[in-house]
């Protein structure tokens, strides 16, 4: 026999904050890799490098935070579901890509390749953070 588990409001208005804080929580992470990228190249580099990481690490910061900012409403409005993030999955990654060919056409002449690579990667794991101070649940 399978129990079923029933939330009261208030259980699932919790749930809901701490989704919403966990999401945010990321965004920040996800924030300081990707200017930690951009000192780092900076630094390593020189300032096209710098604000080459810093352009890497927006090509995906941006649709993210976008994407992330959704996923808050939604929640909060009661109205999450798996389409609603798989949709939103589709549209950030493509954005990313179109963000990216964007960069690569716009900046073609100063843009440093290993330095944008490294933004975007240091902001891809930016979760990184949180496990290191324990903070992912």
């Amino acid at each position: 026999m399978v129990k079923v588990l029933v939330l009261s409001d208030a259980d699932r208005a919790a749930l809901n904050a701490q989704a919403s804080r966990g999401l945010l929580l990321a965004l920040a992470a996800q924030g300081a890799m990707g200017l930690a990228a951009a000192v780092i190249a900076g630094v390593v580099g020189g300032a096209a490098a710098g604000w080459s990481a810093l352009a890497g690490a927006g090509a995906y910061f941006i649709p993210n935070a976008l994407f992330a900012l959704r996923l808050v409403v939604s929640v909060r409005a009661g109205k999450a579901n798996p389409f609603t993030f798989l949709s939103g999955e589709l549209v950030k990654l493509f954005a990313t890509a179109l963000l990216l060919g964007l960069l690569s056409r716009v900046a073609q002449d100063s843009l440093v390749w290993p330095a944008a690579l490294l933004g975007l990667i240091l902001t891809l794991k930016g979760y990184l953070l949180l496990l290191m101070f324990r903070k992912l649940s």
